[in-house]
């Protein structure tokens, strides 16, 4: 069942496909992926700030007039970061982009910590016992870590599917993976992919998808089973196994993405600005988009960004 907000948005959605099909159901053309926290947007190392704006140019251009060959109408940057703005935004402008705020991605910098303790002595005394005691609720859960994932494949998608239904926002096509997403992800990652495994006896209760890089680990997809992973505090359970697993491996950042905010700043995390740049390529249309850009901003959609927002004031 929706919630009020998901109903909202899906009448909206309904009424504006119905009223202007043609404009409403325009297949979409841009950089980065659904699949991804960020979009990566690299520059060669010697291009100053001018050259680097100037390659932005360059590479708008480019994607419009690939667009136009293609005969798509609505352009996108999803998740540019914030720290590739200065280099960017002027191209943007100049290109008659909107560019609103998306989700942030939530990242835990574990560069002070030489151990577990150390780590939680940063928390504050309630969040530090809340772990603790949440950590003795799941000593009944095996963990195991894999590489491997064939014979459990059909679990792990219902698990993220289950996890996706108890979402209080829905985020439509970006939350959406293929059946063979696990499976071809882990295939062909090799070293770079982890998943851990869950089990409650012989039953699998949840898992989390990791992707590792120099430096960095992405808690990519997490899946549960519910209620039985929240009675054994599975969410506590998969965040200290992977803290131990990134200072085990001298792995400075842990990246948890852009859900479940609340819990990951309770637990030391910051949210990285992320921004979402738009552009409908018939100038009355661009016009109408633009001024529709807080409806399009994700980050005042998302409620638990909307929660903290709120805390603020």
């Amino acid at each position: 069942m929706d919630t009020p907000l998901q109903g909202k948005w899906r009448a909206l959605g309904d009424w504006l496909a119905d009223t202007f099909p043609r404009y409403v159901k325009l297949p979409l053309m841009g950089l980065g992926s659904p699949l991804a926290d960020r979009c990566h947007i690299g520059f060669a190392p010697h291009l100053d700030s001018l050259q680097r704006q100037a390659a932005a140019r360059v590479l708008l251009a480019g994607l419009d007039a690939h667009a136009a060959a293609e005969n798509v109408e609505i352009l996108a940057l999803k998740d540019l970061a914030d720290r590739d703005v200065a280099d960017t935004d002027a191209a943007l402008q100049a290109a008659k982009f909107t560019r609103v705020g998306s989700l942030p991605v939530a990242v835990l910098d574990l560069t002070p910590f030489k151990s577990e303790d150390e780590y939680l002595a940063s928390l504050s005394s309630s969040t530090r016992k809340d772990i603790r005691r949440k950590l003795k609720g799941a000593s009944a859960l095996r963990i195991e870590e894999r590489r491997d994932i064939t014979d459990v494949e059909a679990q792990i998608v219902a698990l993220y599917d289950s996890t996706r239904g108890q979402s209080g926002f829905d985020y439509g096509d970006f939350e959406k993976l293929s059946p063979q997403y696990f499976r071809d992800v882990v295939a062909n990652l090799g070293d770079r992919a982890v998943t851990m495994l869950y089990w409650l006896g012989d039953d699998l209760i949840g898992f989390n998808l990791l992707f590792i890089e120099k430096g960095r680990m992405i808690d990519k997809f997490i899946g549960m089973k519910y209620p039985i992973a929240r009675d054994h505090n599975l969410y506590v359970l998969s965040w200290m196994t992977n803290v131990r697993y990134c200072l085990k491996h001298g792995i400075a950042l842990m990246q948890t993405g852009q859900t479940a905010y609340s819990s990951k700043l309770r637990f030391g995390s910051r949210l990285d600005k992320l921004w979402l740049a738009y552009r409908h390529r018939r100038p009355f249309w661009n016009w109408v988009f633009a001024r529709g850009g807080r409806l399009m901003a994700f980050d005042r959609m998302d409620p638990d960004l909307q929660a903290l927002e709120k805390k603020k004031t």
